[in-house]
């Protein structure tokens, strides 16, 4: 099995950036010695939270995804600020501001590569408990609706397909595991 790095990159350069991503285009020598590019989304580290409630249910976060064209059932969930390093602590914003919810314990859940080929995002995974309400503070571009539902049933949403938010799939699917459900 190969663990060193097959390919060469002769030269990057950045063809695309905004406030949430940027994007790289990479002329490479590919494995099989040939030239090629390599076209790389980079993207901060990101966040998805289950918050827990003592009834053992979890808060999904529903919004029209605009990529996708259609609504979306998911964890809260969301990206680091430039610099920003502390994972726990984006955890802790993006909870409150998508659903107004503090929480005095917290559990790391690992992190999940998404689309690996294409892009940079690691999504580090948190479990939140013993949860208190407040306010929401969300992002211009967001029009959050929070909905609690057993674990179980989030687990059951999970597995046939009304979540489909790869992150939010791989916590719930943890916590669930976590839980013995």
């Amino acid at each position: 099995m190969a663990t060193s790095n097959p390919w060469k990159t002769l030269a990057r350069r950045v063809v695309y950036e905004n406030r949430w991503i940027r994007v790289r285009e990479d002329d490479v020598l590919r494995p099989d010695g040939g030239r090629g590019i390599y076209g790389v989304v980079e993207l901060r580290p990101s966040v998805a939270v289950v918050a827990l409630n003592e009834r053992g249910e979890v808060a999904l976060v529903g919004q029209w995804r605009y990529t996708l064209e259609r609504y979306s059932w998911e964890l809260p969930r969301g990206g680091s600020a430039p610099g920003e390093t502390d994972l726990l602590a984006v955890a802790r914003r993006e909870l409150r501001e998508e659903t107004g919810l503090e929480a005095r314990t917290w559990s790391s859940l690992g992190a999940v590569d998404l689309n690996n080929g294409v892009t940079t995002d690691a999504e580090h995974l948190f479990l939140a408990r013993d949860l208190a309400g407040g306010a929401t503070q969300q992002d211009p571009e967001e029009q959050l609706v929070t909905r609690w539902v057993p674990l179980a049933a989030a687990v059951e949403m999970a597995m046939n397909g009304e979540i489909t938010e790869v992150c939010s799939v791989a916590a719930i699917l943890k916590t669930g595991m976590l839980a013995g459900s």
